[in-house]
């Protein structure tokens, strides 16, 4: 009776940590989301020195509240799931620890000599927006968009830097160091930022001639820039419409997530989902 007791707590904060389909769960996700953006805001805003002057005792505190939640999220986390190390060193595992260390650190590195040190541990914690990314149910089609275009991406990619390339070295040539082409990488540097429509303007062409192939780089740059875009676009769209009714049931066993709707058994493992099964 005991074990089953237990079993059930487990499986019940299981529920409304790793899933939302319950009101506990939603809720959950809710409060995690606005402990993340504030947290955001507080590093941002410990980053103004006329606000951390004024309210860097105001921050700190704000800071270990979140840092204690977390921490306990964390630890929740490894305690309810069948195999702590499978989400442990996860991806959301490892950002969960990652976002949650560094005020730890700073206490360890508190001597003055360790001051830049302590400000490089701190500003881990905009990891934490990376935690959105398992809130945000588009993200997974984004990611698998992505994966099946990269090959395209690839190629792409590998053509825009030979394209890139033969231009700087063309316009080397052409302009030379006088007026600023003062070599092959310079002037690569030169051909991406125009291709790219960016333009700083720190080099530019001064002869007829290579302000028309700077003309032709710029116009085929707004052709470039719709490629990507083009295939990713295409490819999420492959993927919407073969895309089936997935919910936030996460497996206990493996923390896999994305099942079917009515899914009796992990895709990943074949571990029951219903631990009273």
């Amino acid at each position: 009776m005991e074990s089953n007791k237990k079993s059930n707590w487990k499986e019940r904060w299981h529920e409304i940590i790793y899933e939302a389909d319950t009101k506990e769960g939603r809720l959950f996700d809710l409060i995690l989301l606005g402990l993340i953006l504030f947290s955001i805001l507080v590093v941002m805003l410990e980053s103004v020195d006329s606000i951390q002057q004024e309210y860097s005792s105001a921050l700190d505190i704000a800071e270990w509240f979140i840092t204690i939640f977390f921490t306990f999220e964390f630890i929740a986390r490894v305690i309810v799931v069948t195999k702590p190390t499978k989400y442990i060193f996860s991806f959301y595992g490892i950002i969960d620890f990652l976002s949650t260390i560094p005020k730890y650190l700073s206490l360890i590195l508190g001597s003055s000599k360790y001051l830049v040190a302590v400000r490089v541990f701190r500003l881990l914690r905009v990891f934490r927006i990376l935690k959105l990314v398992r809130y945000v149910g588009e993200a997974n089609l984004l990611v698998k968009s992505l994966k099946a275009s990269r090959a395209r991406i690839l190629v792409f990619l590998m053509a825009i830097f030979c394209i890139s390339i033969i231009l700087g070295t063309v316009m080397y040539n052409i302009e030379g160091p006088e007026n600023g082409f003062t070599s092959i990488p310079r002037s690569f540097y030169w051909a991406i930022v125009t291709l790219t429509t960016v333009g700083y303007g720190d080099i530019s062409p001064q002869t007829p001639l290579g302000q028309f192939i700077a003309t032709i780089v710029m116009t085929l740059g707004y052709g470039i820039i719709a490629v990507p875009t083009g295939i990713i676009t295409a490819e999420m769209s492959k993927q919407s419409q073969n895309s089936v009714d997935l919910n936030t049931q996460s497996c206990q066993h493996c923390s896999s997530e994305g099942h079917r709707d009515n899914a009796d058994f992990c895709f990943n493992c074949g571990e029951s989902l219903d631990e009273n099964n």
